[in-house]
């Protein structure tokens, strides 16, 4: 600034001995432009050809120019009347490069460069780089990197051209070794540390960082302490000082802090004063003091934002209620006031969404519950919030209201979202001693078009198992919520060459379905469909486990067709799709095979589950899952055992109830489900081939099948199935959106039994691990590191530590 400064003053001085003079300007040459057209300098001239030029005017043309930071130097000469305007360019920025930046993205620290005037293309400024210098540094001190150095290098190229190099040295962290609170009599110092974010080294510091030293940290902290107090009737305490020191190396730093902890105040009354809008009855529900009541600085602010709420969802939008409390410091009472001021009552006059390019206006609009025309709501604001975010389309949903120009009664709301891949395309190669080459692909889009239909298709070929599928559904078929939905789905799967590991048998599946949804409520959906199916198992003697033969050959049918009809209920108050931190999911199906079906069965699937916030990002998940299938009505097949070649006693009777079909078995374990096991590999399990006096072969007890086919006893699953999870979602210091990542620690209960009387908690299966969901380049991620605390005999060779799917996001 000296220098320009200076060069001002010298350019003044050059020009006085013509400035002495005035004269009418005749024509104006600019000499000394290289990169800057000379109409660029024109444009900042404050002198035109016909004006009379003075000293004055001069100097006021010199500072004009300087002003624009494109020239390092100015100076104006005449040739005869002709106003001569010397110029030495500021040299440009070729290129920008920053090195050693670990802690601060490069593509954040460019965008701040830019801010500021420091890029690629731009003229070089020497003022702003210090400055750039000067912000980086402070940017490192708030992260308690107090080592820092941060150079700036410049060297000059041709064509009056720079290339700036910034390297960044961050040093460490400096850690924080002592916290000393002075004059806390009635709590002590580690009671009041347990809310604070910052803390002494200690085991878990390696992973939450809380000995790293930051201001922003110690900031929260104090006023943390503050309300420490105040919350527990210290009405009148005081933070007296607080003093940070740092060692001479900048790597440890000393907190010490002096509180005046005052006397506890209790709450001798409360007013509410104002204009109160509302009954004060209605308003007294949500007032959290009373007479009597310790003073609470917090429950005195969740009424003002209680009655502050409760004035937004009736059309108040811009209510203020302000807490004033009159301390008695003889009584040690306090006397609670809140002032309401509503302001005018609003309506929203327009919903105008942005960052939507590829959903539709109308399937963001279909989920707003605040309408337009209509009274603000909060409360319908938030709703809309949550159902947008329960789409799955948007990594973040945000609605601001800004008043209309011109009216005190009416506010404009903005819908801001960021979308996000809302389909995938998954490819899949595996491999598996049992199943070899394992093939899979599918194409799903929960978004198709930007309409908000769904489809999928998707294929899966193996070694055992061919199966393609396909899905369509509308959920907006009216403009009521009632959607409508597909499927079809063909497979082929034949076991019969994998051992023990399933059962071996071969199936081939037809079907197709329908479904109507129904919503109830905002949180509440039933729906119904219709479906067809035709199902053809072949079982093999000696190599089928007997008991499955022995349906089939009992049943008289190998080709099984059947009508279904279901109906379920879905009641969801999850706060987004992907990384839910609160709410949860209840939902109940029936499934039932209808009369003119081969065999009538029918099934039940339910599931609860809930996300609690538990606070410093830590989310508690716990779900719960039941299955249970059974028959219904009565057979029409009559035949005797000597028909078939089948098991002494086993054949049905007309009038006789048959068993569950093995094929609707319900089975545990595998990475969805029961972790730590293979899929569908836990539960009954069953022997091929007879025993000498022609009835199944009985397992022993770990599973070994003495005189049967294979050495050990196949899954063949159950007709009833219970599930539990516990899963505590951890905070990653390093990550902060958790819609891109999220670890867990889990533990999984469950098990498969023949049927629901055979339920014995002692068989129940569990494991524990680690699981990581992460939103990948590649597409949705999850891998799961398990380990099986609790199980049943024969069910060690089943077991799978490391499990993980993965696909291709669009």
């Amino acid at each position: 600034m000296k220098r320009i400064a200076a060069l001002i003053l010298l350019a003044s001085l050059s020009t006085s001995a013509f400035a002495l003079e005035p004269f009418v300007v005749s024509d104006i040459r600019i000499e000394g432009l290289n990169r800057i057209s000379a109409g660029t300098v024109f444009n900042y001239l404050p002198v035109n050809k016909g004006d009379r030029l003075t000293s004055e005017e001069a100097q006021q043309a010199i500072r004009a120019l300087y002003n624009t930071k494109f020239f390092s130097d100015v100076e104006l000469e005449r040739d005869g009347n002709i106003l001569v305007v010397k110029v030495v360019e500021r040299p440009s920025i070729a290129k920008l490069t920053i090195r050693g930046n670990n802690d601060i993205k490069t593509d954040d620290l460019k965008k701040g460069l830019k801010d500021i005037g420091l890029t690629e293309g731009e003229t070089f400024d020497r003022l702003a780089l210090d400055r750039v210098q000067q912000e980086l540094i402070r940017q490192y001190y708030n992260r308690g990197k107090y080592n820092v150095s941060v150079t700036p290098h410049v060297t000059q190229l041709d064509r009056n051209r720079v290339a700036i190099d910034i390297e960044i040295r961050e040093g460490k962290v400096a850690k924080l070794k002592e916290v000393n609170i002075v004059g806390n009599t009635a709590f002590t110092t580690k009671q009041i540390e347990k809310n604070f974010e910052s803390g002494t080294t200690n085991w878990l510091s390696w992973y939450s960082k809380n000995d790293q030293y930051s201001q922003d940290k110690l900031s929260g902290d104090l006023k943390k302490l503050q309300s420490y107090y105040m919350d527990r009737g210290y009405a009148d305490f005081n933070l007296d000082s607080s003093q940070v020191t740092i060692s001479p190396d900048k790597r440890a730093m000393y907190i010490a802090a002096d509180v005046v902890q005052g006397d506890i105040y209790h709450i001798s009354d409360t007013h509410l004063l104002g204009q109160l809008i509302l009954p004060e009855d209605t308003l007294r529900k949500l007032v959290y003091v009373h007479n009597g009541d310790l003073f609470n600085r917090r429950a005195i602010e969740a009424t003002s934002d209680s009655i502050k709420a409760l004035l937004a969802n009736i059309g108040y939008a811009f209510a203020k209620v302000n807490s004033v409390p009159k301390l008695d410091k003889v009584n040690h009472t306090a006397d609670i006031t809140w002032y309401i001021q509503p302001g005018p009552r609003v309506y929203v006059r327009r919903v105008i969404f942005q960052g939507n390019t590829r959903t539709e206006d109308d399937v963001l609009r279909r989920e707003m519950r605040q309408l337009e025309g209509a009274w603000y709501s909060q409360a319908a604001i938030d709703r809309s919030k949550i159902r947008l975010q329960q789409l799955g389309y948007f990594k973040t949903v945000t609605i601001d209201k800004q008043t209309v120009p011109g009216s005190d009664d009416e506010v404009d709301l903005t819908v801001k979202v960021e979308e996000q891949s809302a389909g995938s395309l998954t490819f899949g190669v595996g491999y598996s001693q049992y199943s070899g080459i394992i093939l899979s692909s599918s194409v799903s889009q929960n978004n198709f078009l930007g309409t908000g239909d769904r489809f999928s298709v998707s294929g899966e070929r193996s070694d055992y198992l061919t199966q393609i599928s396909a899905s369509y559904g509308n959920p907006f078929l009216t403009e009521n919520g009632i959607g409508i939905g597909y499927n079809a789905t063909f497979s082929r799967a034949d076991y019969t060459d994998l051992g023990s590991q399933y059962a071996s048998y071969s199936n081939s599946t037809k079907s197709f379905s329908t479904t109507l949804g129904f919503p109830i409520t905002d949180f509440d959906r039933v729906s119904g469909s219709l479906g067809i199916g035709s199902t053809k198992i072949n079982t093999y003697v000696g190599y089928t486990p007997q008991v499955l033969v022995d349906y089939i050959n009992a049943l008289g049918h190998d080709t099984i067709h059947t009508w279904t009809g279901s109906i379920g209920w879905v009641h969801d108050t999850r706060n987004s799709y992907w990384a839910p931190t609160h709410g949860g999911q209840l939902s109940a199906s029936v499934n039932v095979a209808l009369p003119g079906s081969t065999v009538q069965y029918w099934t039940f699937n339910g599931e609860a589950n809930h996300y609690w916030p538990i606070g410093k990002g830590f989310v508690l998940y716990l779900d719960g899952k039941v299955g249970y299938g059974s028959t219904y009505g009565n057979q029409t097949y009559e035949f005797t055992t000597a028909d078939y070649n089948i098991s002494p006693g086993v054949g049905y009777k007309a009038g006789q109830n048959v068993a569950f079909p093995f094929w609707m078995n319900f089975y545990a374990g595998g990475v969805t489900d029961l972790r730590g096991f293979q899929d569908n590999t836990l539960g009954p399990r069953a022997c091929a081939g007879t025993a000498a006096n022609g009835g199944p072969i009985t397992a022993l007890s770990n599973g070994y099948c003495p005189g049967s086919t294979y050495s050990y006893a196949q899954p063949i699953g159950g007709a009833f199935k219970v599930l539990g999870t516990a899963e505590m979602y951890l905070p990653l210091p390093f990550l902060k959106d958790i819609n891109t990542a999220r670890v867990s620690w889990f533990v999984d209960v469950g098990q498969a039994y023949s049927s629901i009387s055979n339920f014995r908690a002692s068989q129940l299966d569990a494991s524990t691990g680690v699981s990581l969901h992460w939103q990948a380049p590649i597409g949705p991620l999850i891998i799961s590191l398990g380990f099986p605390f609790r199980s049943q005999p024969g069910d060690a060779q089943y077991e799978e530590r490391i499990q993980f799917t993965f696909g291709s996001q669009f």
